[in-house]
């Protein structure tokens, strides 16, 4: 091996981890700090560079730096870093076996043909990924489906480890070489096949908890908005009937019955249930979202700010505005009941063809972003709250739209903006 093969040898350790780290990317979120980052870049590249023989001891060795660099150099949940840590380790080293188990020592053709090889595999299983994850988040799962993927990626795992664990070469008898390498060569194509199957599964198992979520959100609204609609209908009918009321009072109070119509007053106060809907904009479904949020504000000690110009019609379902408007000051009051300003402003306006509307609040605390760009729920209940900045952001994106939430030096601000031509 010439100076010249170490060079060239150490250039790919160096450059070599490009499609494989771009192919991660698209299932977890890169650490913070370049040298986190780093680790699977170089652990990836070294992994080109290592000769990798069916029998040799090099990939049972390399597996606790290749998981311990998939586990420094990504964040999010340990699982999920462990799970595809393992994933890209078969099929890396899958492949390097097939390729690399008749190559010899690098400075030969040989060498450099598997080393050609490696890089093409690569290549092709980035531009495959890339292709077929249109995403622009990384994966997201819950623990249990993660976990699922991590028992399923065993079995293949074992099978690649089983030619280094028992150095099946130092037992094979003379002549038999060719029996050996039809098993390997009939297995590791298997093991190549199946990790890269589990990727894609992992991908099938996020869109399809994505759209379980949407569903889920999109009940929530309608559930939402028809119970706002069955208070606002008890308003009317009570306004209706206020005339007879006060007709009926006016009666006890002349006869004398000052007990009977306190009674009367008493029954008709828990009867009544919210006041009317205010008049914020000539938009109804806004109104009634706005009256009823204004009274949890009172309620809660808060203090509104609320400036609105909407037009009473808006190429938007009712469900959604409803949800729009209602997750937006929901998060807002549950962020300020804790914060030492209790002041929430909220703007909305349609003009210029957008739909605009921004919401600002103080928080106590740290807000620290999910692997989805949002901000995660602050309450204990993971798996049943968290789901309101994930709707908005849906229902934004489905009328052609974008929604940015920030949280810095404890305010924070929403801001979503939506083309009026409906999406």
């Amino acid at each position: 091996m010439t100076i010249w093969d170490f060079i060239a040898w150490a250039g790919l350790c160096l450059l070599g981890g490009y499609f494989p780290t771009r192919a991660a990317a698209c299932f977890l979120s890169p650490a913070k700090g370049r040298v986190y980052r780093w680790a699977v870049h170089l652990v990836t590249g070294v992994a080109l560079g290592m000769p990798t023989w069916v029998g040799d001891g090099n990939p049972l060795y390399y597996l606790p730096a290749f998981l311990a660099a998939f586990v420094a150099g990504y964040s999010g949940r340990f699982l999920a870093r462990l799970v595809v840590g393992v994933i890209f380790y078969e099929w890396i080293m899958a492949w390097s076996m097939i390729v690399d188990t008749r190559a010899v020592l690098p400075g030969s053709a040989d060498y450099w043909g598997a080393v050609a090889w490696k890089l093409a595999m690569w290549a092709g299983v980035w531009l495959l990924v890339r292709r077929v994850f249109r995403d622009k988040q990384p994966v997201v799962l819950s623990g249990r489906l993660w976990a699922l993927l991590g028992v399923l990626a065993l079995s293949p795992l074992l099978s690649e480890l089983t030619f280094s664990l028992w150095n099946v070469r130092a037992y094979t008898p003379d002549g038999a070489d060719g029996v050996l390498d039809a098993a390997f060569y009939t297995l590791l194509p298997f093991v190549f096949l199946s990790s890269l199957a589990l990727l894609f599964a992992a991908m099938l198992l996020a869109r399809h908890q994505t759209l379980e979520q949407e569903h889920q959100l999109a009940d929530m609204r309608a559930l939402y908005y028809q119970g706002l609609q069955r208070e606002q209908e008890q308003v009317r009918r009570l306004r209706h009937d206020l005339r007879n009321h006060l007709t009926a009072l006016s009666g006890l109070l002349e006869q004398g019955a000052y007990d009977r119509a306190e009674g009367y007053i008493r029954r008709l106060q828990a009867a009544s249930g919210p006041s009317g809907a205010g008049r914020f904009t000539d938009n109804d479904t806004v109104n009634i979202v706005l009256s009823a949020k204004l009274r949890d504000m009172e309620d809660a000690g808060l203090t509104a700010d609320l400036a609105v110009a909407l037009p009473k019609e808006l190429p938007f379902t009712d469900p959604d505005l409803c949800a729009l408007f209602g997750n937006a000051l929901d998060n807002a009051i549950e962020a300020a009941r804790q914060a030492k300003n209790k002041r929430i402003q909220l703007r909305a306006r349609a003009e210029k063809g957008m739909l605009m509307l921004r919401v600002v609040n103080a928080y106590a605390g740290a807000r620290e972003k999910a692997p989805d760009g949002l901000f995660g729920t602050t309450k204990s209940d993971r798996r049943a709250h968290g789901f309101g900045l994930r709707g908005m952001q849906e229902i934004a994106a489905r009328y052609g739209g974008v929604l940015q939430a920030t949280a810095k030096d404890g305010v924070f601000e929403l801001v979503a903006c939506l083309p009026l031509s409906g999406g």
